[in-house]
């Protein structure tokens, strides 16, 4: 297991016969992000009648260009009356369409006197009507499988009267941390120690890829406490994420701990920043695994590893395909970089022009420069073994959660 495995390799072994999390009924109000578990069916048309796209008046399209009476006043939320040929209705955005019209007028093109319309000529049928069902037709799928909920679909859920549906239960997972150096914020420091960046910035990650993290702690700087810290959160968690521990230092148990109580299925991955990262399986005391990800303790390399590594666990967890992986876009380089044997992943600005997408690259790429990430739109990955100049094509990998 020494020679460097692909990033390719490493998520078939990731992402092998995963299975999604089961489901579980939420009301929509508590919905927002979650996954669906199963398809949605339109109840309703909507619009669910002919209404008004504005304030203005209702007539049949055979009397446009008369003099017409205002017979009626349809506000939303009342019953229209039958509409007689000759005559208009004064109508307001969202109202029912009277029977008997069949297009409306804005009301800045109509001249009112003495209760009487002066209607502009050729109004097409259909003009400024929203017709029932133009948007959703009752019995058509209104929600896939494996959709996020955001703003609008929570939106199209309500405009069903919609009120509970099924989601994914969301992946619990375990965030560890290894190494005596680290240091929670709050605390003071004390010589050769630093701040815990990496828990908060994976929490946030992982929530954003729709997962729950359940259980949250610092493993003992030691191969036996490693062992029985990663054997107690294999029994509450599907999946368990460690940072730092990875490596092949005197003090780097997490690799060796893995061996012992689980499988190791890949170590060391031809990628940059993040090769000493490792994945596999742990066993519960029922006889199921759990998946493993051993993240690199460089916050640099934890922050890429989770985009490339985590997010499409959690989008097979979740059966959600818009979770499966990054958007790609083509954009030119606005640097000049030579790689060696490994594929590097480069923290990105993005500007957007009509000459199409350029990538800024941030000027130091060292895998413990936080700095590079936080404004970063994308990760550039440079194939191994290459030269960029600046205007080369290059694919750039969208850091978007969902």
């Amino acid at each position: 297991m020494s020679e460097l495995q692909s990033v390719e390799a490493a998520l078939a072994a990731l992402l092998k016969d995963v299975a999604p999390v089961q489901a579980e009924n939420l009301s929509c109000e508590m919905a927002g992000q979650r996954v669906l578990a199963d398809e949605v069916v339109a109840r309703l048309d909507v619009p669910p009648f002919d209404n008004s796209a504005m304030d203005g008046y209702a007539l049949h399209h055979d009397d446009a260009g008369k003099r017409l009476p205002i017979a009626q006043r349809i506000a939303a939320g009342t019953q229209a009356q039958p509409l007689v040929r000759g005559t208009c209705a004064r109508i307001f955005t969202g109202a029912p369409l009277p029977p008997g019209a069949d297009c409306v007028v804005m009301q800045e093109k109509v001249e009112v006197i003495d209760a009487e319309a002066s209607v502009p000529a050729q109004i097409p049928a259909s003009n400024n009507v929203r017709h029932r069902g133009s948007d959703v037709t009752a019995g058509d799928v209104l929600l896939e499988r494996g959709q996020r909920l955001d703003a609008a679909a929570l939106g199209h859920l309500a405009s069903q009267g919609i009120v509970e549906v099924s989601v994914c239960r969301q992946p619990r997972v375990a965030l560890l941390t290894s190494g005596d150096e680290i240091v929670e914020p709050g605390q003071p420091l004390a010589a050769g120690q630093i701040y815990n960046s990496n828990r908060p910035m994976l929490r946030d990650l992982l929530e954003k890829f729709g997962a729950e993290v359940s259980f949250i702690a610092t493993m003992p700087d030691d191969a036996d406490g490693t062992r029985a810290m990663l054997a107690h959160a294999a029994e509450q968690v599907d999946v368990v994420v460690t940072t730092g521990g990875v490596s092949v230092g005197e003090e780097d148990h997490v690799k060796a701990a893995i061996e012992a109580i689980g499988r190791l299925d890949l170590w060391r991955l031809a990628l940059k920043p993040g090769k000493p990262l490792a994945l596999g399986r742990l066993s519960a005391s029922d006889g199921h695994e759990v998946r493993f990800v051993g993240l690199p303790g460089n916050p640099v390399s934890s922050f890429v590893a989770a985009w490339l590594f985590l997010r499409p666990l959690m989008g097979a967890l979740l059966a959600c395909p818009s979770l499966a992986s990054l958007p790609t876009l083509p954009a030119r380089a606005a640097f000049s970089t030579r790689t060696g044997p490994r594929r590097h992943y480069m923290r990105v600005r993005l500007q957007i022009d009509r000459h199409g997408i350029t990538a800024h690259a941030f000027p130091d790429q060292g895998s413990g420069v936080l700095s590079s990430c936080v404004n970063a739109d994308a990760l550039a990955a440079i194939p191994a073994d290459s030269r960029i100049e600046e205007g080369d094509p290059i694919d750039c990998l969208w850091l978007i959660s969902d």
